[in-house]
């Protein structure tokens, strides 16, 4: 939009410069044209001999009040200087008939400005007898392209704000219905993910009950076992999308604390090394001497890290590694998840983080995932104020990458 007003503006100016000019132009013209007719010729011995005593300003004619004219000159047919009024110019015409913008110097004060000259030949039978210069200061329409210039300057900035405050209104107005909807959605997804942990307990507790119960009769195991699995995975489902709902947006200060990078990385790798360990995986850490501290949850920035360290873990092939890097910066802390795994094919990584996108459908529905685990980590690490890359090359692994600010983002 502003472009466009820039524009617009831009526009307007140059219609008024070229409007003014042509008006100028006209009027320029319409002096020299009767400046012109008032010379007369006579033949004498076969010359034409240019009478300029009725000239206005270069003879007895009565001079031009309704406009200012900065000098007057004739030359003959061949160029050459025959009388002048105004600034002494050359004595050899320089330039073609027609218009012409000029910046000059005045001769008394040394300051340049800029004059509009005018050149027309002036016909005496069917040959030309002399050509006549006019020329008039460009002062007045210069003040004037000036005070437009000014109005511009201030209008196009008010104009601006007032249609972003517009648009802002106008824009708020709008979202409204919107908004109330996401947030009518994300209560209902809130609340029915809460709703529905009650049932998928007690539907485990149950199965697994009636596995104990049922040692005698092997034939019922499968199938009881089959509902604890489901129960667990639908558990997770409900409990990934009630975290979803309701970590949107930036965090609450109260639920920010102040948290030890270092330590929190520390105790994630004693904890994975041992889960690594058991698919022949090397989970190696690379932590800084210094302590890192920002504000967080520390509770949801151990969520992020661990789905980064679930993902690094199950796609990653036996004698594989898997590291966990913090580097500090002045103003953020880097957090890298690096995995020498199967990768994610390039077409995929754009939509990694969106929801229910799963890479391999198959491989995920085997490790239990839903798709769910990097749009989580991404929302936690935008929560935090930080941001989010992934790198990978098919094949050969894949990096992770999380940004977080020291200072707190709110």
């Amino acid at each position: 939009m502003g472009c466009i007003l820039i524009l617009f503006a831009g526009v307007i100016y140059y219609l008024e410069v070229k409007d003014k000019l042509k008006a100028l132009d006209q009027l320029l013209y319409k002096r020299a044209q009767l400046m012109a007719a008032s010379s007369q010729y006579r033949l004498y011995q076969g010359q034409k001999q240019v009478d300029l005593s009725n000239i206005p300003l270069l003879g007895s004619g009565s001079h031009p009040t309704d406009i200012e004219l900065l000098y007057v000159r004739w030359y003959d047919p061949n160029g050459k200087l025959k009388r002048f009024f105004g600034t002494p110019p050359l004595e050899k015409l320089q330039t073609s008939s027609g218009f012409l913008t000029i910046k000059s110097v005045d001769q008394f004060t040394g300051k340049a400005f800029w004059l509009r000259q005018v050149t027309l030949p002036v016909q005496g039978g069917n040959s030309v007898i002399g050509y006549l210069q006019v020329a008039i200061p460009l002062r007045e329409t210069q003040n004037d392209l000036r005070q437009l210039q000014l109005i511009l300057t201030v209008a196009v900035p008010v104009a601006l704000g007032l249609i972003g405050l517009t648009g802002w209104v106008l824009g708020g107005i709008a979202m409204q219905p919107v908004q109330q909807a996401y947030n009518q959605l994300q209560r209902f997804t809130s609340d029915a993910s809460h709703e529905l942990r009650s049932p998928l307990s007690a539907i485990l507790t149950n199965a697994q009950v009636g596995l104990l119960m049922a040692t005698d009769r092997p034939q019922l195991h499968p199938t009881l076992q089959n509902i604890i699995d489901s129960a667990k995975s639908m558990s997770t489902l409900v409990n990934n999308l009630l975290l979803l709902a309701r970590h949107q947006g930036k965090l609450t200060p109260e639920s920010l604390k102040q948290v030890n990078l270092n330590k929190l990385l520390e105790d994630l790798i004693v904890q994975y090394t041992a889960v690594a360990a058991k698919t022949s995986i090397e989970l190696l850490g690379d932590l800084p001497k210094q302590p890192i501290n920002l504000c967080a949850d520390p509770d949801l920035l151990k969520q992020a890290v661990e789905n980064l360290l679930n993902n690094a873990c199950n796609y990653t092939l036996s004698g594989g590694t898997v590291w966990l890097r913090l580097e500090p910066y002045p103003d953020r802390a880097v957090i890298q998840v690096i995995d020498t795994g199967i990768g994610i094919p390039e077409a995929d990584l754009p939509y990694i983080f969106d929801r229910f996108y799963r890479v391999d459908t198959e491989r995920a529905r085997e490790s239990g995932g839903f798709g769910l685990g990097l749009a989580i980590v991404q929302q936690i690490v935008q929560a935090h104020g930080g941001e989010i890359y992934a790198m990978s090359n098919e094949g050969k692994g894949s990096t992770f990458q999380i940004k977080l600010p020291l200072v707190s983002h709110n």
